[in-house]
């Protein structure tokens, strides 16, 4: 009550207080910096309402000029508010934040090193965890891996955070915008969290194409063949809205 008193007499509501004092943290960084990691964190939680991760599983990050804002390790998407911006250069070096980096933070700075990526969303979706685990590359069941840059490749499975899943990741990435991990799930990029996160929809969305085609009895699906897929890739370039 002593508390509430003191905002009463300042002119403030507790509410107005708490925002007061978390708008002071917020100076502290950039606002594109803080703009970038609103996105961030409202890009983790969709991953999670969308039923593309359970729990903490899964990991988003964005680049902003030489910073790489990624969410934490082990901290639920619901509990993470404007206070926990996490950044690391693009050595791994953290240098904004105290909360501990996720752990996949090499398959990141991978992508955000080699690639013109400026975010990348990896997710453990049902049926591309499922689809992983059954072939060596997603069958051409729809057009739509022409905008993913071609057939979706599988990265061999190796322990997750390791250096050795980055490699394998970046093979399975050649001349790609997204791939499957080996038992594991999903590796998409793009020049915005809105397009990383598109092509990781659309990932999960054909693996649960093929798997159901796949599942009815005494038939296989009909596939396109790369020549169909290079036309739709011609296509593609001249899709949507000019500028």
């Amino acid at each position: 009550m002593a508390e509430q008193r003191w905002n009463a007499r300042d002119g403030r509501g507790a509410g107005e207080g708490a925002r007061g004092s978390r708008d002071a943290r917020r100076r502290d960084v950039p606002d594109d910096v803080a703009r970038a990691w609103d996105e961030l964190v409202a890009t983790a939680r969709r991953t999670v309402a969308d039923g593309l991760v359970v729990g903490t599983s899964g990991n988003v990050s964005v680049r902003v000029g030489d910073t790489v804002l990624v969410t934490p390790t082990g901290v639920p998407y619901d509990r993470l508010t404007p206070d926990d911006v996490t950044g690391v250069d693009l050595s791994g070096r953290q240098v904004l934040g105290t909360l501990r980096p996720t752990s996949e933070l090499p398959v990141h700075l991978a992508i955000h090193t080699t690639t013109d990526a400026r975010a990348v969303v990896h997710t453990h979706a049902v049926h591309a965890t499922a689809v992983s685990t059954l072939v060596r590359e997603l069958p051409l069941i729809h057009y739509m891996s022409a905008a993913l840059g071609g057939p979706v490749r599988v990265a061999p499975y190796a322990t997750y955070g390791t250096p050795e899943l980055a490699e394998n990741m970046l093979h399975a990435l050649t001349e790609r915008t997204a791939c499957l991990l080996q038992n594991h799930g999903t590796i998409t990029y793009g020049t915005t969290l809105t397009e990383a996160y598109d092509r990781t929809a659309q990932l999960e969305w054909m693996c649960r194409v093929w798997l159901t085609a796949s599942s009815v009895p005494g038939l296989s699906p009909t596939l396109l063949t790369h020549d169909q897929l290079t036309e739709v890739g011609e296509r593609l370039r001249g899709y949507g809205q000019p500028g």
